[in-house]
C-alpha cells in the first residue's frame, strides 16, 4: 500500500518529527536497521538545512512500490535564497553556516537516488530515494 504525507518544517521540533516519520515509513517498508539509519540521517540533515538555510519549508514523504522493489522517497522544498553553486555545495567541507560541510554531500551518499534543484532567490528542492 502506497502512502504519502507532507510535513511542515518551521522549527527544531519539526525536524525531530520529520526524523520520527521517516523512520516509521522505513520500518513499514521493511528496511533493516542500517537502511533505516541511513535514510533518517539524510532526512535529518536535509530537514535541518531546510530550516536553517531555507527559512523553513516542507517535506513530502512517499512510499514507492516498483514491482518487487520498495522504497522511501523524500522531497524537501523551501522558498529560501537558493544555492548559487550546487556543485560546490555538494563538496565535502563546503559550508556557509559554520558546520562541518558534510550535509548535502553526505545526504547524497546515503541515498540511492538524489536530485537537487535550486534557483537563487526562489528556493531549493532536494529529492532523495532509498530502496530496500
Amino acid at each position: 500500500m502506497q502512502k504519502t504525507e507532507t510535513m511542515v518544517i518551521q522549527s527544531s521540533a519539526d525536524v525531530v518529527l520529520v526524523r520520527q516519520a521517516v523512520r516509521q515509513y522505513a520500518i513499514e517498508i521493511g528496511f533493516g536497521l542500517v537502511d533505516q539509519t541511513k535514510i533518517v540521517t539524510a532526512a535529518s540533515e536535509l530537514a535541518r538545512n531546510t530550516l536553517d538555510y531555507g527559512g523553513g519549508g516542507t517535506v513530502k514523504l512517499e512510499t514507492l512500490l516498483e514491482g518487487t522493489r520498495r522504497g522511501v522517497k523524500l522531497t524537501f522544498e523551501d522558498q529560501g535564497p537558493g544555492i548559487p553553486d550546487v556543485e560546490l555545495a555538494l563538496k565535502d567541507g563546503f559550508t556557509t553556516g559554520g558546520g562541518l560541510g558534510m550535509g548535502l554531500g553526505g545526504a547524497k551518499r546515503l541515498a540511492n537516488q538524489f536530485e537537487i534543484e535550486s534557483v537563487v532567490g526562489e528556493g531549493t528542492r532536494v529529492t532523495l530515494v532509498r530502496w530496500k
